[in-house]
């Protein structure tokens, strides 16, 4: 019995000698331990990149944010808004990060702002490799920084905002007012000085409003306003003074009692300072034999020797508030916003040419000249409007007008960066020649240039994206 036993656990243990089968257990137990390590490696690994990943958002963040001011600033301030800015946008609540914020460098010669912060990220597996001669693995190190310069492009901005009657439906008028209300303003947190930034505002509906104080200016042709004057006049019986002091109120003149041939008579005289403001659309009258010069669809500076480069007035009866040209006076532009009131039909083109021409030097506006230090000037114009054409000085065919429109487009985007914005809450199809007028999306700054909206309050969320864009343009970093 004995020696049986003994040839059974004989023959168990050759064939334990000869298995290979509990050799992969073997291996495994002594490869657990670093397989554990590169696991928690990867682990503790992608926690560090998430938590450095939201360091560096908060930091980009809070450097633009301390650049809109920092010149203002003292260095303590500097350094308390830094770190204030920089907590408040880092939502991470992680009780392994630790973070700390160094002093800004700025330099004001060079426009420049630097925000540096230094961290680290306890990790939760590598310590374990620490037996292993990972020495320092209980933390991972870091430090991330952000830099902002700015001054790299300066911006004049031109808005021809619709001011036509339909405006007043469905609170476009209000959505209008408190976008660009918006838009202005982050414009001026764009501009770290005077001149960075300059903005115009165009109303227009029919006609552009000028300006009545512009009533002794050169650039204006006063051919059909002088008729329309005496052809009003015409209307009154001058014999009697209640009739002559109505003409005066309404022709833009007055009676003046004159000797003629040693006889009294009343003679009309045009006084243009009554004019209103009212200018339509510049250039030939389309009778047979003139010559067009598409001047309603250019930027050409208005010369007295060729009368259809001037601008022609007339007494709109809807004339709307008059435009504003290029200033960085932020609470002037605001309050032009406030006074816009929608009245009138709709001509896009005399809108986007002004608009145009509020950034082109000589007249009319002659604006500041462009500063030639190396830094770049781009020019902009944000056309919104809530319909299709309608009428302009010699047409109502929607069809004619829009054609002046495409021109005046394919013309500015050749000299400024063109956005188009059409508010549609009224059922107006989609005007397919606003759509084709903006600049390219690759055209700087880079992004959408047409945008067709279907509700009022779409209005401001537009306008904050084009704010948007256009202050990447400001800040490189």
């Amino acid at each position: 019995m004995f020696s049986s036993y003994l040839d059974t656990l004989r023959a168990r243990l050759r064939s334990f000698a000869g298995a290979r089968g509990g050799n992969v257990a073997v291996m495994f137990a002594l490869s657990f331990i670093p397989l554990l390590g590169f696991i928690g490696m990867a682990v503790d690994y992608t926690h560090a990149t998430s938590d450095r990943a939201a360091v560096q958002a908060a930091l980009d963040s809070a450097t633009l944010m301390l650049s809109k001011d920092v010149g203002n600033l003292t260095e303590q301030q500097r350094k308390d808004k830094a770190h204030d800015y920089f907590f408040a946008l880092l939502n991470r609540n992680d009780k392994d990060l630790q973070v700390t914020v160094k002093d800004p460098a700025y330099s004001a010669a060079d426009s420049q702002l630097t925000l540096t912060v230094s961290g680290s990220v306890k990790t939760k597996f590598m310590p374990f490799l620490y037996k292993f001669g990972c020495a320092h693995c209980d933390t991972v190190n870091f430090e991330s920084s952000s830099t902002v310069r700015w001054g790299n492009t300066r911006l004049r901005v031109a808005l021809a905002l619709d001011n036509t009657g339909s405006m007043a439906d469905d609170g476009k008028m209000d959505a209008l007012k408190s976008a660009t209300t918006n838009l202005l303003n982050s414009l001026k947190n764009a501009a770290t000085k005077d001149g960075d930034v300059y903005v115009s505002i165009i109303p227009f509906n029919r006609d552009v409003n000028a300006d009545p104080k512009n009533s002794a200016a050169s650039w204006i042709n006063w051919t059909d306003w002088d008729q329309w004057s005496n052809d009003c006049a015409d209307n009154y019986n001058s014999s009697k003074h209640s009739q002559r002091t109505a003409a005066a109120t309404a022709c833009g003149g007055s009676f003046v009692d004159t000797i003629v041939n040693g006889n009294h008579k009343w003679v009309w005289t045009i006084d243009h300072s009554k004019w209103n403001g009212c200018v339509k659309d510049r250039g030939p009258s389309s009778k047979p034999g003139d010559s067009p010069k598409d001047y309603d669809a250019n930027n050409a500076t208005p010369a007295a020797a060729d009368t259809n480069s001037l601008f022609m007035a007339e007494q709109y009866g809807s004339c709307s508030v008059p435009l504003l040209p290029l200033t960085y006076k932020w609470d002037d532009l605001k309050t032009k916003v406030a006074d816009m009131t929608p009245v009138g039909n709709t001509n896009q083109t005399v809108g986007l040419q002004w608009a145009w021409q509020s950034l082109t030097d000589g007249n009319p506006f002659n604006p500041p000249a462009i500063v030639n230090d190396g830094i770049p000037t781009r020019k902009i114009i944000i056309l919104l409007t809530d319909g299709l054409n309608t009428q302009n000085r010699w047409s109502s065919t929607q069809s004619t007008i829009d054609a002046r429109t495409k021109l005046a487009c394919e013309n500015a985007k050749k000299d400024v960066v063109l956005y188009t914005v059409q508010v549609n809450t009224g059922g107006d199809p989609l005007s397919t020649m606003l759509q084709s007028c903006p600049s390219k999306e690759t055209d700087e700054p880079k992004g959408p240039k047409f945008f067709h909206l279907t509700k009022a309050d779409q209005v401001v969320t537009t306008f904050d994206q084009i704010g948007t864009q256009l202050s990447k343009l400001r800040i490189a970093k």
